[in-house]
């Protein structure tokens, strides 16, 4: 796993975490696990080179730097302490300087960049932004008008900008496609058009909560069919058995079926005794991400086609860690906000959002917890924090927003943009501050041209990598995973 998890301590804000912990809808499992830090630390860097030139340098202040979890008045560097180091004599300092120079110039010497440059927009990642100019690189440009209709912010959009216009600005859009794993087979793709069927089996054996709504048969293409069940009436012979929130046998012999071991959780730790492992991650046996329809079956999606006016900004959560709540909190006392669910709740009560929106209502006795997606389509932005930082950890906190039409504004994994479509969120590490932040999402919430660009790839089908995150959701586990334990020999597979 490439990237490095996250918690802060609450303290330092922004500088350093301490824990973390991973929680998941639907019953799942919670984890707690420790985590050191989140930026490289300059003092690592420093120690490395005096490994390299085994002399002693003087410590001199570096020039302050903003982070995006810090005030305006609060820099990162500001809060770092060197230690004090003696003078040998007046020599090593030059000493010092001439071999950092020679070691930068050979490039084998790198130091950790501390600071992201503020974007010509809140979300572009082009290798060339200014090709093409389009709504969100003029934000501020236009006179403010408050907005509630998303449908004549879409035909302003139409007129000023366009769907042509947009797909070509993105068509230099980079992303890193090795982050999603291969699609897998499908109807045209290579392979054995003649010959006998195959069919495989996977038993859910352990489970927290894998939704049961994946029950059933798949016609998987290439003349491969798989049977997914938790039922040992249903599959008295697996080819695979499936364990989440249980380990699977220590041993396997041939004749047995193939252990499968899916881990979700950020910390993603394979038991050791799996034959093949499940995970978020592209470099995993087989990848699931958390796009898919499987993780909200059941709630109510209705998309509201008005937005509220007067509060721009929604927030739900569950789980009142103590790093994610203290970043909520200073956010959100910048941008008028409704704060649903158990942490910072400033809406009366958890069962507000059907008082507030009784449309969201789907049966005579609703759940609140079902309805609040419902609720977060009445908003123009929804933030979502995840509970570690890691890359290619991009959960449902960000794609629920998505699906409800509202614009995610979002922290969390590094390579985000790798998992979502051009210019839908929000990233808010991409700022200096939350002041920076907040100043701009009151700009994009006061202009319907520029909002509506945040929906362009939904209506333009300017998809990036979102495409295959999809397919590689939940929805397809069973055909892919039966796919991959016919490679490798089922039950008939050797001892592993």
């Amino acid at each position: 796993m490439s990237g490095q998890a996250f918690s802060v301590e609450s303290s330092k804000p922004g500088y350093q975490f301490t824990q973390c912990e991973s929680v998941h809808l639907g019953g799942r499992r919670k984890s707690l696990e420790a985590n050191r830090r989140l930026w490289p630390d300059p003092i690592t860097s420093l120690t490395s080179l005096k490994s390299q030139v085994s002399i002693l340098l003087y410590a001199s202040p570096l020039p302050s730097a903003k982070t995006p979890f810090s005030s305006s008045s609060t820099s990162f560097l500001s809060m770092l302490h060197f230690p004090t180091i003696k003078r040998i004599n007046y020599l090593a300092p030059m000493v010092a300087s001439v071999l950092l120079l020679v070691l930068l110039l050979s490039g084998s010497l790198e130091f950790p960049s501390l600071s992201s440059p503020l974007p010509l927009s809140p979300t572009l990642s082009l290798s060339n932004p200014n090709t093409i100019s389009t709504a969100v690189d003029s934000i501020g440009t236009r006179t403010s008008h408050p907005f509630r209709e998303l449908l004549p912010a879409f035909s302003k959009w139409d007129s000023q900008v366009g769907c042509g216009k947009f797909g070509q600005k993105f068509e230099s859009w980079k992303v890193n496609s090795s982050a999603i794993q291969g699609t897998g087979i499908r109807d045209g793709d290579t392979c054995q058009k003649e010959g006998p069927r195959r069919h495989f089996s996977v038993l859910v054996k352990g489970w927290t909560w894998i939704p049961d709504n994946l029950e059933g048969i798949y016609s998987c293409g290439c003349g491969l069919s798989c049977a997914w069940s938790k039922s040992p009436v249903a599959i008295d012979r697996p080819d695979a058995l499936l364990f989440e929130g249980a380990t699977p046998p220590r041993t396997r012999h041939t004749g047995d079926p193939l252990r499968v071991y899916l881990d979700l959780e950020a910390s993603r730790k394979p038991t050791g005794f799996e034959d093949i492992f499940i995970g978020y991650h592209a470099s995993d046996d087989v990848q699931v991400t958390y796009a898919g329809k499987s993780f909200h079956i059941g709630r109510n999606y209705r998309i509201s086609p008005v937005k509220r006016d007067d509060i721009l900004v929604y927030w739900s959560s569950s789980r009142c860690l103590p790093q994610r709540n203290d970043l909520a909190r200073r956010f959100l006392s910048l941008v008028p906000h409704h704060s649903f669910g158990k942490c910072l709740n400033n809406v009366g009560g958890l069962d507000q959002s059907l008082v507030f929106y009784p449309d969201c209502a789907m049966s005579k006795s609703p759940i609140w917890w079902d309805h609040l997606h419902c609720a977060m389509s009445h908003y123009k932005f929804v933030l979502a924090i995840e509970n570690t930082f890691t890359d290619s950890y991009v959960t449902e906190k960000l794609f629920y927003a998505l699906e409800a039409g509202s614009v995610p504004i979002y922290f969390g994994a590094p390579n985000v943009w790798d998992f979502v479509p051009p210019n839908s969120i929000i990233d808010g590490s991409k700022f200096g501050s939350l002041e920076e932040l907040a100043s701009s999402v009151k700009k994009v919430g006061e202009d319907p041209v520029a909002y509506a660009e945040f929906h362009a790839w939904r209506r333009c089908g300017i998809l990036g990598n979102y495409w295959r995150v999809r397919e590689m959701s939940l929805d397809t586990l069973p055909c892919r995973l039966c796919q991959l334990v016919a490679t490798r020999g089922g039950r008939n597979a050797r001892d592993l």
